[in-house]
């Protein structure tokens, strides 16, 4: 026989008082004194009651309930984004609502399932948003932030690690190194993030007068290896390859293994995110880190206040990481 749920009315009863302080208690964020918080969940415990948050939301017109949408969950540095935004919010009190887009950029049907659900804010990380999108969830009042990239077309806050500076670095560090012959493989030519690793790369080069070699990828592995392989296969081959992000690297690696190529003796590799795999023991990336905990702390704590300001002025935000040298550069 199915157990008869609870309600919260039952459990008003029991600890004697309304069934607003109920749903008060199980509402992160409200106003309830401990001792009161104490006796409510005294006696949800005692009758096995459950919150219905969905129920809960409609009441208060409250979902606590952020949409995050993505399109490359196939990257180890987004599958890892994931888990860590999903831990930081639900810490916070709220719930995830994903949303994976096959497209480029997200369409209308797919903002609808966050207006449908009632979602709070929305948190953008891969993929792409028109202007239009970002209005109709303005709109809807549901403030949005764009983590890992921004865009000076679209009003909305964003948080993202200071890529153009990285870039420089990541150039200068190889020349001190005495690499003379460089190349750069691209991630998505759209993207903030790959455009802003490659100017900063080229301009520190530039300013030293060399020029470096630029080769298409578009921040998947097999794209990354076939564009390391025409580097790789030139009569002037370069001596570092920089990749815009870690799975690029990697595949370049193993192209240049494939080739028979000794790293870094005949080709440097260095990469972007430092992924986990960049530590294994058969790659050991030099790479650059992304501070990825701050960003993801960041990007939630400037939503939770946009979700509450209703309207303040976006800006992008602009952390610094650090490189980690390992074995696919000179020590």
């Amino acid at each position: 026989m199915k157990k008869k749920s609870v309600n919260a009315m039952e459990v008003a009863k029991l600890a004697n008082v309304s069934q607003s302080t109920v749903s008060r208690v199980f509402t992160p964020g409200s106003n309830v004194s401990e001792k009161t918080k104490r006796k409510v969940k005294e006696a949800a415990s005692t009758l096995g009651y459950r919150p219905n948050a969905f129920a809960r939301g409609l009441i208060m017109n409250k979902s606590n309930m952020i949409g995050l949408a993505m399109k490359d969950i196939q990257n180890p540095f987004y599958h890892e984004v994931l888990g860590k935004f999903s831990k930081g919010l639900r810490e916070k009190g709220y719930h995830v609502l994903f949303v994976y887009t096959e497209n480029d950029e997200i369409q209308q049907e797919e903002i609808a399932q966050f207006l449908e659900y009632n979602v709070e804010g929305v948190i953008v990380t891969d993929a792409f948003l028109s202007s239009n999108v970002v209005s109709h969830l303005h709109e809807n009042n549901i403030p949005v932030i764009l983590f890992n990239r921004y865009s000076k077309d679209i009003p909305c806050h964003s948080v993202s690690c200071d890529n153009y500076t990285a870039g420089r670095q990541i150039g200068e560090y190889l020349l001190e190194q005495g690499y003379s012959k460089l190349a750069f493989i691209t991630g998505r030519k759209n993207t903030s993030t790959s455009q802003d690793r490659q100017r900063g790369f080229c301009e520190f080069l530039k300013s030293k007068g060399i020029d470096s070699v630029i080769e298409e990828g578009d921040y998947t592995y097999d794209g990354a290896y076939e564009a390391a392989l025409k580097l790789l296969t030139r009569e002037d081959r370069p001596e570092v390859i920089f990749g815009a992000n870690d799975i690029t690297a990697l595949g370049a690696i193993d192209a240049a293994k494939m080739l028979n190529l000794s790293i870094p003796e005949d080709i440097a590799i260095v990469g972007f995110d430092n992924i986990q795999m960049a530590s294994w023991p058969s790659y050991s990336l030099t790479t650059w880190e992304q501070p990825v905990d701050e960003m993801i702390e960041l990007t939630i704590n400037t939503l939770l206040i946009e979700m509450n300001q209703k309207g303040s002025n976006s800006k992008p935000t602009l952390v610094s990481g650090r490189l980690i040298e390992r074995n696919t550069t000179k020590s």
